[in-house]
């Protein structure tokens, strides 16, 4: 089912944020200052291309740093990737077959807005510190 929600999610919106994500990414790979920022875009565009069976967890060891780095990001990347989200969710969720689509969509959005901090693990297999990602 997984696999089916994930083709489904790809060809109506996971492309189109994907790509967004991958922009972001490139645009704040030009500053040297905001590599990080640029290196969590990629990381987390690849997650909107295939994120069924994955789940975001934090990370234990994030700490002042990623705080920073998150308003940052906010300020620059993050609304803009968000009301992406919110715009897509909207129009996943028209119809019965895209509300599951919608609800990972606006699942999608926290990490969006604050992505440093975070890792994405695939859905029960162990996160940090040994917890369970499930």
């Amino acid at each position: 089912m997984r696999t089916l929600l994930n083709i489904i999610w790809l060809i109506f919106g996971g492309l189109w944020l994907a790509l967004g994500y991958f922009l972001a990414g490139i645009l704040m790979c030009i500053l040297i200052v905001t590599i990080p920022f640029g290196i969590a875009a990629f990381r987390i565009g690849v997650y909107a291309l295939w994120p069924f069976g994955k789940t975001v967890v934090g990370k234990p060891t994030a700490g002042v740093g990623s705080l920073v780095g998150n308003v940052i990001w906010l300020l620059l990347s993050g609304i803009w990737l968000a009301i992406g989200h919110v715009v897509s969710a909207v129009a996943m969720a028209i119809t019965v077959i895209g509300i599951p689509l919608a609800i990972a969509n606006l699942k999608m959005i926290p990490i969006s807005l604050m992505p440093l901090g975070k890792d994405i693990v695939d859905v029960g297999r162990p996160g940090p510190a040994g917890r369970s990602a499930t």
